[in-house]
């Protein structure tokens, strides 16, 4: 079996991508390194996730090319830095950034302590403040949060990974 195979996206008669899965189902350790013409968004995807180790443009240099299969062979992912940005920017439209709700550096301390289980009176004991100002903080981050409860308070925290 092969060590690296380098392989078109569009093939006459055969989908490059099709071909992908195919050759990984029968030779899961052969690397498939993608070389066509083709860099948009969808293409990249769904070669990646067929189980293609790599992705470069055919406008690429051929050391470029060569470089790409020592790579893959060291077990990296080479790509084509056109295609490595379309990559990025598919990641980035995947992560939903955290909403920034204007919690203070001590309102996302206690908010964290509130995630872990810890009520009012033991906040208090861990900070070393009174139960009157984590109560006063913690009316704060519902308000921020647009919630009305402990529980919705954390279910947020946890949710949006705002810490």
């Amino acid at each position: 079996m092969p060590d690296v195979i380098l392989l078109d996206v569009e093939l006459p008669g055969q989908n490059g991508i099709e071909a992908v899965r195919k050759i990984k189902s029968i030779c899961p350790s052969t690397r498939v390194v993608m070389l066509t013409a083709f860099d948009d968004h969808e293409k990249v995807f769904k070669a990646v996730c067929a189980g293609a180790s790599g992705y470069l443009l055919k406008t690429a240099a051929v050391e470029h090319i060569v470089e790409s299969i020592h790579e893959v062979l060291d077990g990296g992912a080479p790509m084509s830095p056109r295609v490595a940005k379309s990559v990025l920017e598919m990641f980035n439209k995947l992560v939903k950034p955290k909403q920034d709700y204007g919690l203070t550096a001590r309102e996302q301390e206690i908010l964290e302590l509130m995630t872990r289980g810890l009520a009012k009176k033991e906040i208090a004991d861990r900070l070393a403040v009174s139960y009157h100002t984590v109560d006063t903080h913690m009316r704060n981050i519902y308000t921020k949060l647009h919630v009305h409860s402990f529980t919705g308070a954390v279910a947020r925290a946890i949710t949006e990974r705002l810490f």
